[in-house]
């Protein structure tokens, strides 16, 4: 099959563009760069170095590629930044990705994998969270989220267009960027790696429902093949983890006796987050596979192992 991978050489859509190559899929990717990196490309992909807010080049790579399916995970993913820059946020998020269902029309692509997330819903205490709970964002950015899931509809209604949206939890593991916003498992693993005294911002108790990137993949593939058509699914382990929890398990994987410090929480974050997945498991087969203690570990090596390399190198 010939898939188009946006967000191809970042966090999770590199992991989705390698299991694609290994299966023995043909996939190209777009990638502006601005937060993946030629480093987590697999060589045997064929990379496009193009925004997806530009509509022209978008329109040239499809019209190149002709992809069969397309994944979807370009995005602008900071939470505060989309609050600081709304209509950067929307150019990104949302007419980006409508320029990607273009493509997909235009091209014929038969079904488009979109990345959503957890961030849609509101502030609730009745958890977990099902996919049929009444969306409410925080934040621009889960805002921009949901407007594309209604353009998905849109576009099976008008287009024909099959797809599939995850909503994911907060995804961690390889590759995740350790000098980002988000992903606090490898935050964490970068600043006691460098000596520093990470931050939990709030007073630790904050929840969310951590996932595993290859039980994320796991579910891309599935939805690739066509499982879910016109569905929206949560993708978590379907429990809550604390941001102190988290710290915890990095810190112990680390040996590091170092204590965090608390900081006033930032605007746009919920307090609780934990998914509903038993759609996902009766409609799609998918259930996560590594649990977050192994999830933890391998994820602190890779990171303890990049660290010491750069030690060896410098």
């Amino acid at each position: 099959m010939k898939v188009l991978v946006t967000g191809g050489a970042g966090f999770i859509g590199s992991q989705v563009v390698d299991a694609l190559i290994a299966r023995g899929d043909s996939v190209g990717v777009v990638d502006n760069l601005s937060s993946g990196s030629r480093r987590n490309l697999n060589p045997r992909a064929r990379l496009y170095v193009v925004d997806i807010t530009d509509p022209a080049a978008v329109e040239a790579v499809f019209a190149q590629e002709k992809p069969e399916a397309v994944s979807h995970h370009a995005a602008q993913t900071d939470v505060r930044r989309s609050l600081a820059d709304v209509p950067f946020d929307a150019r990104t998020n949302i007419l980006g990705s409508i320029h990607v269902l273009d493509g997909c029309v235009k091209q014929g692509a038969k079904n488009i994998v979109f990345a959503s997330t957890s961030a849609i819903y509101p502030e609730t205490q009745a958890l977990p969270i099902p996919e049929t709970h009444p969306l409410q964002p925080v934040s621009a950015y889960g805002v921009s989220k949901m407007t594309v899931e209604n353009y998905l509809a849109l576009y099976k209604l008008a287009f024909g267009l099959r797809w599939t949206a995850f909503r994911y939890g907060n995804v961690y593991g390889p590759r995740q960027d350790p000098h980002g916003e988000c992903g606090v498992v490898a935050i964490f693993s970068g600043q006691l790696l460098a000596g520093a005294t990470p931050t939990i911002f709030g007073d630790g108790t904050k929840t969310r429902d951590y996932i595993h990137v290859d039980d994320i993949v796991r579910g891309n593939l599935l939805a690739l093949d066509g499982a879910g058509d016109g569905e929206v699914f949560n993708l978590g382990m379907g429990r809550e983890v604390s941001d102190y929890e988290v710290f915890q398990g990095v810190a112990a994987a680390l040996g590091s006796p170092v204590m965090p410090i608390f900081g006033k929480k930032r605007p746009g974050e919920l307090d609780r987050v934990c998914l509903d997945i038993t759609k996902a498991q009766r409609v799609l087969g998918w259930s996560p596979r590594v649990t977050l203690a192994e999830g933890m570990a391998a994820t602190v090596a890779y990171y303890k192992k990049g660290a010491a390399q750069s030690g060896a190198k410098g």
